[in-house]
């Protein structure tokens, strides 16, 4: 099923904006965007139209300015939604969207660890969210595990299996994103099972182009070494 965008009309009422995170919330740059994830996770999932993918954006039940029952996940994806809304409102207002976000995730950090796993646990599983992951790039000083995630059953939060095959590499599957979340050695990965390969991150894109650009380059001398023999 997809849904068009709609532009909120004026008049309409005004639109209660959310307020932007605040600095403590901000934990996502070096593991979520920095690599470039949702534009990975875009490309990957495409229905732009339809689908939110974003980092750090507001997320509750009741329309506020405010900071009250509002959480800011550090990587948050919803599909058979209309974005148009999220950018309105600057936030994902769950009764607007008439649905949960599929999944959310949270990167731990020595502020933010604790509450990651007990006040934004409850608070996912209060909103209705399907699955709620945690990752610590620290392997455990923050969170109770390096990779840690909840499917939501009968209301309540059950834990995903977890695999650990040594110290530095565990792994869980999403049911709502079809692909396998990876902790290796302190970085977070998406292994797709379909491709059996990883989502790239913007560092492997680049090396990727730089490599197709040097190969043209030495296909472009070669040719002109063999003209001009």
């Amino acid at each position: 099923m997809t849904t068009r965008p709609v532009t909120p009309q004026p008049g309409a009422g005004e639109i209660i904006k959310f307020a932007d995170a605040p600095p403590e919330e901000m934990t996502a740059f070096d593991y979520v965007n920095f690599p470039a994830y949702p534009a990975a996770l875009a490309e990957h999932f495409g229905n732009p139209e339809t689908t939110i993918i974003t980092s750090e954006v507001a997320a509750a039940l009741i329309p506020t300015a405010s900071y009250e029952g509002v959480r800011y996940p550090d990587l948050l994806i919803a599909f058979n939604v209309n974005p148009e809304f999220r950018l309105a409102r600057k936030g994902y207002l769950i009764p607007e969207q008439g649905k949960p976000p599929d999944f959310v995730l949270e990167v731990a950090s020595d502020t933010t660890g604790r509450i990651d796993e007990t006040v934004k646990r409850d608070a996912y599983a209060a909103m209705g969210v399907p699955e709620y992951w945690r990752f610590d790039p620290s392997g455990g000083q923050w969170h109770q595990a390096p990779l840690s995630g909840d499917r939501l059953v009968g209301g309540e939060y059950v834990p995903i299996a977890i695999t650990r095959s040594d110290e530095q590499h565990l792994w869980g599957h999403s049911d709502a994103l079809n692909l396998t979340l990876c902790w290796e050695d302190g970085i977070l990965r998406f292994w797709d099972p379909a491709s059996r390969g990883y989502l790239s991150t913007y560092v492997e894109e680049r090396a990727a182009r730089r490599r197709a650009e040097d190969r043209v380059r030495q296909l472009e001398e070669e040719l002109r070494h063999r003209d001009g023999s």
